[in-house]
């Protein structure tokens, strides 16, 4: 088991480039004496362990929205990028059906991403049985994973309550007959939502209450019936109830997102989000489950791959 110092450098190591690592490396072994301080709490060989495993990233974003309009200047580079930082997968999350044929034929382009196909409940007086039919169709596309994201918004209420809630049972019943998960967006609805989840019995399918800001009590309520929570970029904020509400959390039920371009995590809060920043993510859950990184990393790719039903 490593010490404490161990773990802290490792997760000082996991947001470090493996360049710059590299770089300093070389000074160590060519006789400097550019450690000299930083090492007074760990071997060197326990560096060149955390870049060894720095360059074993497996990252699973389980939450992006990549087809928004903030993306359009560099939408490929910002792909790539991610690719070439360790995130391993990525789920980008349909909202209307522009943006679920929008991600279907972003999964075509790259094998590491996948999809899922609903209409947000901000547009949820928009749902008719035309619709319902147009996202039947979609997901016969083998790159869907999930019926998402779906729900109640209370918060911005761009549709009505009696449509939110009408759009979200349709949508569940889709849920049933494709017999695919839900991914749910709840926001200061949650008693609503359970409710309805809890009469159409749609936690039988799975799913993951994506964006997670509830109290410890309704999470327990979720994880109770097997549903993953997924936490993002609030994690990093100072005084988050994410950061309560985290290890109360059955660990085989946590995952992470960033909800890019949302939500992004410090360092860079404020500033357009994208999926490599999930690292932040992971390493702030690193510290506050007492892990190291790559500990944290594996469990959130495991999980993820088994809550979308995926091989890996």
């Amino acid at each position: 088991m490593r010490g404490p110092s161990s773990v802290l450098l490792e997760q000082a190591m996991y947001l470090v480039t493996d360049f710059g690592l590299l770089k300093m490396i070389h000074r160590v072994e060519s006789g400097g004496h550019f450690f000299t301080d930083l090492l007074l709490f760990a071997e060197y060989t326990e560096m060149k362990r955390c870049l060894q495993d720095s360059r074993q990233n497996d990252m699973f974003d389980t939450h992006t929205h990549l087809d928004d309009r903030k993306f359009d200047p560099d939408r490929e580079q910002i792909i790539q990028t991610c690719f070439q930082n360790g995130v391993k997968y990525l789920v980008n999350i349909g909202t209307d059906l522009k943006s679920c044929q929008f991600s279907i034929e972003l999964t075509q382009k790259h094998p590491q991403i996948y999809c899922t196909i609903a209409v947000h409940p901000h547009d949820s007086k928009l749902v008719n049985q035309q619709t319902i039919a147009e996202l039947d169709k979609l997901a016969q596309n083998k790159k869907v994973v999930a019926i998402g994201e779906i729900g109640l918004d209370y918060y911005r209420m761009f549709s009505p309550k009696e449509d939110q809630i009408r759009a979200f049972k349709a949508q569940i019943e889709l849920a049933f007959k494709l017999n695919l998960p839900i991914v749910y967006h709840v926001r200061e609805a949650f008693d609503d939502t359970w409710k309805i989840i809890l009469e159409t019995k749609a936690f039988q399918l799975g799913g993951i209450m994506h964006s997670f800001s509830g109290a410890i009590e309704q999470a327990k309520k979720v994880t109770d019936l097997g549903l993953h929570i997924s936490f993002n970029g609030s994690l990093t904020y100072k005084n988050s109830l994410a950061q309560k509400v985290l290890p109360s959390v059955p660990e085989d039920l946590i995952l992470v997102e960033t909800d890019c371009p949302y939500l992004t995590p410090e360092p860079y809060r404020g500033k357009r989000n994208q999926p490599d920043y999930v690292k932040y993510v992971i390493s702030k859950m690193a510290e506050i489950l007492q892990k190291s990184p790559l500990e944290v990393e594996k469990l959130t790719t495991r999980n993820a791959l088994q809550a979308y039903r995926l091989k890996d």
